[in-house]
């Protein structure tokens, strides 16, 4: 099973770098891409149409990748019951599906990572590229540690589960985070307003993180709409009529037959 997920894998990585070197290579040039805007002693850096729909292009990808696939991923795994010897259809169908969407996430992050390689400046002096930078590297460590995990009884699951869950909500905090950060850059580099984007993402975090925490909660609110049943309470008992179990007598060489029935 490990060496079929490790082809997977692989497969992945090869794709990605066949459509790395299947990408134009992009000149960056100040006097094709930028302009410069002289506006009180102060100069805004205006991007060339081209270079603007290459920057909302990359996003969108982004977005999908950590707005969306990543927090869908963990919204499906944390359905699972919590009883780990429940097997069956709806059990396999959620854990594929949380493969599925995390999968996808990282290989979606990586097209996007490529794109701005290939055409943007990266001199990572601005806290959305760092983020950027650690986003990507700790989604493939992830996707790696997700694809080599111990079989349930293993003495490392505890320790790859702790691994996983801490640093799998890490990374999806942290790229809603630099979400932000991306919108923000993006006013800066376009003098474009954010503001609707900004409303809509904040309101799509706000249902996942209601979904997110009132999954713990659904089964404890249903069972408030039902009356619990209360048994008859039962007399206590008679001690006359209890019968009363006497030790039988034994030789002594035997004494120790009772402490072995």
């Amino acid at each position: 099973m490990q060496g079929f997920r490790f082809n997977c894998l692989l497969a992945s990585v090869c794709i990605l770098v066949h459509y790395i070197w299947l990408l134009p290579p992009v000149t960056c040039s100040s006097h094709q891409d930028l302009t410069e805007l002289s506006t009180n002693d102060q100069y805004v850096h205006k991007l060339s149409p081209q270079m603007t729909s290459k920057v909302a292009l990359h996003g969108i990808l982004m977005w999908l990748s950590m707005g969306f696939l990543m927090p869908m991923g963990i919204l499906t795994i944390r359905i699972l019951p919590n009883n780990t010897q429940e097997t069956g259809t709806r059990l396999k169908l959620l854990f594929y599906l949380h493969g599925i969407f995390q999968t996808l996430s990282v290989l979606v992050a990586t097209v996007g990572a490529v794109m701005s390689i290939k055409n943007f400046e990266n001199s990572f002096n601005n806290n959305h590229q760092r983020l950027g930078l650690a986003l990507y590297g700790g989604m493939w460590v992830q996707g790696i540690i997700g694809f080599l995990r111990p079989p349930r009884g293993d003495k490392r699951r505890a320790t790859w589960f702790f691994i996983h869950w801490i640093l799998g909500t890490t990374i999806c905090v942290v790229g809603i985070i630099n979400i932000y950060t991306g919108l923000e850059a993006y006013k800066e580099k376009t003098g474009r307003s954010t503001l609707v984007w900004t409303i809509l993402f904040t309101s799509q975090v706000c249902v996942i993180a209601f979904i997110y925490l009132f999954q713990d909660k659904w089964e404890y609110t249903l069972k408030q709409a039902t009356n619990p049943v209360i048994a008859d309470p039962q007399p206590p008992p008679d001690l006359h009529t209890q019968k009363v179990l006497l030790p039988l007598p034994c030789a002594k060489h035997n004494a120790l037959q009772n402490l072995f029935d």
